[in-house]
C-alpha cells in the first residue's frame, strides 16, 4: 500500500496538476493554431503561389507496375514532402504563437514589478519601544 500511497501524493502535487493543465490547454491551442494554419494561411499562400496544395506535392522514385490487363502489381513508390513541409509550416506558427504569448507574458510581468518598486514602500509600524521613546521626546520638547 505504501506505492500507491506516495503515487497519490505525487499525483495530487502542484507541479504535476499545473502541468496536465498545461497539457489539456496545450492541446487546445494546438487545435487553435492547426485551424489557423489549415483555414486561413494555408489557402492564402497556396493562392499566392498557383493554388498548389502543400500536402499532394511528392516526387514520384519508382512508377507504378502494371501488368498486362493494366491492374496495378505493385505500387508507385513516392517521397511525399509536401506533407513535410505543411508540418514545418504549422510548427513554426505555433512557435511563433508561442512565443508572441510569452513576450506578451513577460512584458506585462515587467510592467507589474515596475509599479511595485515605483510604489513607496509602507512605512512599517513603530515597535511598543519606539512609541515610548517618540513619548518621552514630545515630553521634552514641551519642558
Amino acid at each position: 500500500m505504501g506505492f500507491f500511497k506516495e503515487f497519490k501524493e505525487f499525483a495530487m502535487k502542484g507541479n504535476v496538476m499545473d502541468m496536465a493543465i498545461g497539457v489539456i490547454i496545450g492541446g487546445a491551442f494546438g487545435k487553435i493554431v492547426t485551424s489557423l494554419v489549415n483555414d486561413i494561411l494555408m489557402p492564402l499562400v497556396g493562392a499566392l503561389i498557383g493554388n498548389v496544395n502543400f500536402t499532394t506535392l511528392s516526387v514520384t522514385l519508382r512508377a507504378p507496375k502494371l501488368n498486362e490487363a493494366g491492374e496495378v502489381v505493385s505500387e508507385a513508390v513516392t517521397l511525399n514532402y509536401g506533407n513535410f513541409i505543411q508540418v514545418t509550416v504549422d510548427f513554426l506558427i505555433v512557435a511563433l504563437c508561442i512565443f508572441c504569448v510569452i513576450k506578451l507574458i513577460n512584458k506585462a510581468t515587467s510592467l507589474v514589478k515596475k509599479e511595485e518598486e515605483a510604489a513607496p514602500a509602507p512605512a512599517p509600524e513603530p515597535t511598543a519601544e519606539e512609541k515610548l521613546l517618540t513619548e518621552i521626546r514630545d515630553l521634552l520638547k514641551e519642558k
